[in-house]
């Protein structure tokens, strides 16, 4: 929730009442034909109705009448490698951000290379979806909503992330790994196939799907924009209160 600051509150009686008293001169001087009552009447009426101005606003900002409190949560997408899950985030985090409540981004991209040293073994991949699962976590209890995209292949480790966050929506971005493969445009699969890449969910281990997802998208039936507009509906139902 934001809540507006007095200088605010102060700039925005300014400048209404600049423009109000400069309507409010033109009407007088309109009707009388005398300038100097215009002005007088204009000065006035500055000073009395900013102030007024000023307590009403700050009067309102302690009603919670037509109020709605948004609690923040964690958007998890999670699917095989090229499952298209970066793309609709992307899409979902841009129409949560249209709403004006905070929230973050994260993918995997921007969390990995915090940490060098950390391989792709189911144990290290594990440990690094806990890590950002806890930092979804921090961030939520701080009232910032986040949408965060990791392959995050073992349930273990997102049932870690969930168990975390207070409200947490899973969603499962299911595709087979043909298809991922046809979609795949930096060769990831390839290397995997090849041996270059160890650990490849899909190709040399197993990819344990969701057993209870919020969200299941069956992307290779659907457009991305599809995709994101149904996510961001099921968050506006939820979520969102109609904001």
């Amino acid at each position: 929730m934001q809540l507006e600051t007095r200088t605010r509150s102060i700039l925005k009686a300014v400048s209404w009442r600049t423009l109000a008293t400069l309507t409010t001169a033109v009407i007088v001087f309109l009707f009388t034909g005398r300038v100097a009552l215009a002005l007088t009447v204009g000065v006035l009426e500055v000073f009395a109705k900013m102030a007024l101005y000023f307590f009403h606003e700050r009067l309102w900002q302690k009603i919670r009448f037509g109020r709605r409190d948004v609690p923040s949560f964690v958007v998890w997408f999670t699917g095989l490698p090229a499952s298209g899950k970066k793309d609709v985030a992307d899409r979902v985090y841009r129409k949560l951000e249209r709403t004006g409540i905070k929230v973050e981004r994260l993918d995997s991209h921007d969390v990995r290379h915090l940490f060098p040293k950390l391989g792709f073994s189911p144990e290290e991949v594990d440990r690094h979806v806990k890590r950002a699962g806890h930092l979804c976590s921090m961030l939520e209890k701080n009232g910032v909503s986040v949408v965060a995209s990791f392959v995050s292949p073992y349930r273990e480790g997102r049932q870690f992330a969930r168990s975390l966050a207070r409200n947490f929506v899973e969603v499962y971005m299911k595709s087979t790994v043909e298809a991922c493969e046809r979609r795949d445009r930096k060769g990831h699969y390839a290397k995997a196939r090849r041996g270059e890449y160890r650990f490849f969910p899909g190709v040399d281990v197993t990819y344990e799907e969701p057993e209870s997802a919020e969200i299941v998208i069956e992307i290779d039936r659907m457009t991305a924009d599809e995709a994101a507009d149904r996510i961001y509906g099921y968050l506006r139902r939820n979520y969102l209160n109609g904001v």
